[in-house]
C-alpha cells in the first residue's frame, strides 16, 4: 500500500511579502551607494592626479594670489595683476610610460629644458614637479595629446607683470604662495590680505611714462659708456612722491627665478656711494643758514692745496686764486668748500647731515634699504672732506630728498612710493629757512648757466643742479681709473617742482662724452634728455620768457683770465 504525502502549498502572508520587498530595496540602495562611492574615489583620484602638488602649494598659492589686487601707477596704468593661467606639471612617481620615450617629446614642446633635464625629472621619483608655470592652452593640449596620465594640468591664479622689466625694483614680485617677497609687492602683503582692502587696486606714485623715459636714457648712457651700473630718480619736491626710480641692471619679475642676483639689487635704496661734489651744495646751504656765510662775495683762499697732517686736499681744475661762494660752486672747488666747512666746524656739519637723515637708512616704504657709511669720528679732516662728498656714503635717494629740501623752501619730507592725494602731503620738518632756500635756487641755476653743469641745460626749463665725480673706493684705497659720476638737478628753478638724479657707476669715456668720464660729460646729458622728454608729461612746459633772476649773482663771477 502506497502512502502519498502531499506537500502543503506555502501561504504568503502580507507581512512576509513586505519584508522581502524591503530587503531587496536595501540591497539596491547599498549597490547604489557603493557605485557613488566608487565614482567619488575615481573622481578624487583624477583630481589629485591632475592638480595636487604633493605639498599643498597650489591651494595656498591660489588663495594668496586671488587676494591680491592690482598695482597701478599714479595714472591707473596696470603694473601688476593676478590672472588665470595654465600650468603644466608631472607626477614622476605615477609615470606609466617610459621616461626615455616621454623626455624627448617634452623637450620638443617645451625647449626651455633639455631632453636630459626632462629625463632626470621623470626619473626623480618625486611626487610632483612643475614643468611650465605659465602655459598657453595650445601647449596644454599638445602635452595632453602625448597620452601620459601622470602629466598634470591646472588653471591657477598667477601674478603677471605686464610691463615686464619696467620699474621692476619698485614693484618687486611674489613667491609661489602668493606672498610678496620684494619691492612694493612685499610692502603691500598686509593691505592685500586685510578683509577691508583685499582685492582693491593700489596706486603707486610712479608715472609709467616718466619711468620708461628714465630707464631708456639711462640704459643708452650705460651701454655707450660701458658703465657697470646706473641709477635714476625723479622726485616731487613738494610731496616726496617718487615719480621714477631706476636701478640698472634690471630683471624681469615674471621670471625672477632666472635673474642675476646682482640685477635684483635696488641700487637707489640699497647701495651707498660717495657722491662727491653734489655735497658741496649741502655744505654751502648749511654755511649760509647758520650765518657762517653772510656775504656770498666773501672769498676764501684756493690758491694752493690744503695740507692736513699727511693728507692733501686739492682741486681737479685749480683756479689758483681766492674764490667766493658762487665761484666755489661754479668751479666745484674742493679747496674752497673745505675752507667753508672748516669754519662751520664738526658739530654743525654732523648735526646738519643728521637732520637730513644721512645717518640712517633712506626713508621710503621699501624693505630693501641700505644703511649709510657714517664717519666714525668727526675730526677736522673728516669735516673738510665730507663737505665735498668724500668719507661719507649714502644712497641716491638720500641725496634726492636732501636736494628737494634745498629748493622747496627748506622742508624735508620722507620719500614715498605711494600716490599722495592732493592736500595730503606730509608736513615734514624744517631744515633751512625759506631765505636760504631762495639763495640756493639761484646758486643751483648758476652752476648750470655758468659752471660745470652746462651740459644739463635745456632751453626754457630753467634747470639747476650740481655735478659730482667721486673716485670709487676699492681694495688699497681710491681708484684713479674708476669713478661714480652723478648729476643732481631740480627744475624749474624759479618755482621748483621736481628733483632729477642720474648716476653712472664706473663709466668709460666714449665719443659722446669726448673721452671724459666726469659727471659733466656723462650724467649731466642724461638729466637734460630726461627733463626734455618728461617735463611736459609732468605739466612743466618750456617757457623762454621765464628765467631765474641772477642779477645779484653774475657780478660775483670773475670773468678775467684765469691765473695758472
Amino acid at each position: 500500500m502506497t502512502t502519498l504525502v502531499a506537500r502543503p502549498q506555502r501561504t504568503r502572508h502580507a507581512g512576509a511579502r513586505q519584508t522581502s520587498i524591503l530587503v531587496a530595496h536595501q540591497r539596491l540602495m547599498l549597490l547604489m551607494l557603493l557605485f557613488i562611492a566608487g565614482t567619488l574615489v575615481i573622481a578624487t583620484r583624477l583630481i589629485w592626479l591632475n592638480f595636487d602638488t604633493g605639498n599643498g602649494r597650489a591651494a595656498v598659492g591660489a588663495s594668496g594670489l586671488a587676494a591680491r589686487g592690482d598695482i597701478v601707477d599714479r595714472n591707473g596704468e596696470v603694473l601688476a595683476r593676478t590672472i588665470e593661467a595654465w600650468s603644466i606639471g608631472v607626477h614622476p612617481n605615477k609615470l606609466l610610460g617610459r621616461a626615455e620615450d616621454l623626455a624627448p617629446k617634452l623637450a620638443r614642446l617645451m625647449p626651455e629644458r633639455t631632453e636630459a633635464e626632462y629625463l632626470a625629472i621623470l626619473k626623480s621619483g618625486k611626487n610632483f614637479a612643475y614643468l611650465r608655470p605659465r602655459a598657453m592652452p595650445e601647449l596644454v593640449a599638445a602635452v595632453n595629446a602625448l597620452g601620459e596620465p601622470a602629466m598634470a594640468y591646472a588653471r591657477e591664479p598667477e601674478r603677471l607683470y605686464p610691463q615686464t622689466t619696467l620699474a621692476a625694483h619698485v614693484i618687486g614680485y611674489t613667491d609661489f604662495d602668493g606672498r610678496g617677497v620684494m619691492g612694493m609687492e612685499r610692502v603691500l602683503n598686509d593691505p592685500f590680505s586685510d578683509p577691508l582692502t583685499r582685492g582693491k587696486p593700489v596706486a603707486l606714485s610712479i608715472d609709467k611714462r616718466v619711468q620708461a623715459a628714465m630707464e631708456s636714457e639711462l640704459s643708452a648712457a650705460m651701454m655707450d659708456l660701458q658703465a657697470v651700473g646706473a641709477t635714476g630718480l625723479v622726485l616731487d619736491v613738494n610731496t616726496g612722491e617718487i615719480i621714477a626710480m631706476v636701478s640698472l641692471p634690471v630683471f624681469n619679475p615674471n621670471r625672477s627665478g632666472e635673474a642675476d642676483p646682482e640685477a635684483m639689487r635696488n641700487n637707489v635704496t640699497q647701495s651707498v656711494y660717495e657722491l662727491g661734489s653734489t655735497f658741496k651744495m649741502l655744505t654751502m646751504a648749511n654755511a649760509i643758514d647758520t650765518g657762517v656765510v653772510t656775504d656770498l662775495g666773501r672769498r676764501v683762499d684756493a690758491t694752493a692745496p690744503i695740507e692736513v697732517g699727511r693728507f692733501k686736499i686739492s682741486d681737479d681744475h685749480p683756479q689758483r686764486r681766492w674764490l667766493n661762494v658762487p665761484e666755489t660752486l661754479a668751479h666745484s672747488s674742493n679747496i674752497a668748500t673745505a675752507r667753508f666747512a672748516d669754519e662751520l666746524g664738526a658739530q654743525r656739519t654732523e648735526a646738519f647731515f643728521r637732520k637730513l637723515g644721512f645717518d640712517s637708512a633712506p626713508h621710503v616704504e621699501l624693505r630693501e634699504r641700505g644703511r649709510p657709511l657714517w664717519p666714525q669720528s668727526w675730526g677736522r679732516l673728516t669735516t673738510m672732506t665730507v663737505a665735498y662728498g668724500h668719507g661719507i656714503a649714502v644712497s641716491p635717494l638720500h641725496l634726492a630728498s636732501a636736494y628737494a629740501t634745498l629748493v622747496n623752501g627748506g622742508i624735508w619730507r620722507p620719500a614715498t612710493l605711494m600716490k599722495v592725494q592732493p592736500g595730503h602731503a606730509p608736513k615734514g620738518r624744517r631744515i633751512i629757512s625759506e631765505h636760504t632756500s631762495m639763495i640756493m635756487r639761484k646758486l643751483f641755476r648758476l652752476v648750470v648757466t655758468d659752471g660745470t653743469g652746462k651740459n644739463a641745460d635745456v632751453p626754457g626749463f630753467r634747470i639747476g643742479g650740481k655735478t659730482g665725480t667721486a673716485e670709487k673706493p676699492g681694495v688699497g684705497g681710491y681708484s684713479k681709473t674708476k669713478n661714480v659720476s652723478t648729476f643732481a638737478a631740480a627744475f624749474p628753478m624759479d618755482a621748483p617742482r621736481f628733483v632729477v638724479i642720474a648716476m653712472l657707476d664706473s663709466p668709460k669715456g666714449s665719443a659722446n662724452s669726448f673721452g671724459q668720464t666726469t659727471a659733466a660729460y656723462t650724467a649731466a646729458p642724461v638729466v637734460a634728455k630726461v627733463i626734455a622728454r618728461t617735463g611736459p608729461m609732468l605739466g612743466v612746459f618750456p617757457d623762454a620768457s621765464r628765467e631765474v633772476d641772477l642779477a645779484d649773482m653774475m657780478p660775483l663771477l670773475w670773468k678775467g683770465k684765469e691765473e695758472h
